[in-house]
């Protein structure tokens, strides 16, 4: 029974992957975190920033999930302007904003 709700967990997971690779934003991210990768491995930067800024970046990934997750759900309940379902959207989307001002401040600490 224990293997199944992993696999049935694994699915779910990978579903939301998919779906999320259809969003614009999360897919243009992506793309940027691979750029950056790439540039990494050309950089003489120690292993230990190397980690700190992908995992910084990494969180942009996530809050991306989530503000999409919060636009699904509040798009689902209605697609009439209210006040509440604004400020929730504008919340998640400030919360990515968040995840990539901290990512700017690490890079830009990495260089010097």
């Amino acid at each position: 029974m224990r293997i199944r709700a992993i696999k049935n967990a694994l699915f779910y997971s990978l579903s939301g992957l998919r779906y999320l690779l259809r969003e614009r934003a999360f897919s243009q991210e992506l793309a940027i975190f691979v750029f950056l990768v790439v540039v990494e491995l050309f950089r003489n930067t120690l292993l230990l920033w190397r980690l700190y800024m992908f995992s910084a970046y990494v969180l942009i990934l996530l809050a991306e999930a989530l503000n999409s997750a919060i636009e699904t759900t509040i798009d689902r309940i209605s697609l009439e302007k209210h006040e509440l379902s604004k400020k929730a959207k504008d919340i998640a989307s400030a919360a990515v904003f968040i995840a990539i001002i901290h990512f700017a401040i690490v890079w830009i600490l990495s260089w010097m």
